[in-house]
């Protein structure tokens, strides 16, 4: 998988080895596999938790689907730093629907990086002829990724309810 360019960020492919140092909390080894500095509280055992939903060991064992168009944001410039991460979950289903969700380390947040790396996602995932449409789910309340979800050009399709978060409103991109 290649990296991804926006005028502000490198979106650098999440591989099995970047997992595996945030996992073990091994730093210096994910800044030096990623190529830039991570910000002090990322990855933070929340982040890691929603980031990586499956364990270890699946991930180990189908790396190619369960980290399928992962990314991890990396602003460019004389000192890179990793401002958050937009992940998939998994590879698209037998629908043809590709789950998309995405987080900013709260430093970074409102400066519009988000929605640069989604669009820029969106469109790779689109690409894939597997991928029918990009879905992502929200909190109705939760402003900031509402408007990250518009400005992506996303739809509201629906909600669905969420066993610890309740209920969420899902939003869709169809291909043209």
């Amino acid at each position: 998988m290649a990296f991804l360019e926006t005028p502000r960020l490198r979106l650098v492919p999440l591989t099995l080895p970047i997992v595996e140092a945030v996992l073990g909390d091994r730093r210096q080894d994910a800044e030096a596999l990623v190529g830039a500095r991570m910000p002090e509280r990322w990855p933070n055992p929340e982040l890691v938790e929603r980031a990586f939903s499956a364990p270890i060991e699946a991930i180990r064992s189908r790396p190619d689907e369960l980290l399928w168009g992962d990314r991890v944001l990396v602003l460019r410039g004389p000192e890179p730093r990793v401002l958050g991460s937009v992940i998939f979950h998994g590879t698209p289903g037998d629908d043809g629907i590709a789950e998309v969700a995405y987080g900013v380390e709260e430093g970074s947040q409102g400066m519009g990086y988000a929605t640069e790396a989604v669009k820029a996602c969106v469109a790779w995932a689109l690409s894939d002829e597997r991928v029918r449409a990009v879905q992502a789910a929200t909190l109705p309340w939760h402003r900031a990724s509402l408007r990250v979800i518009e400005k992506v050009g996303m739809t509201r399709v629906g909600e669905r309810e969420h066993e610890t978060m309740g209920e969420l409103l899902v939003f869709e991109l169809r291909r043209r």
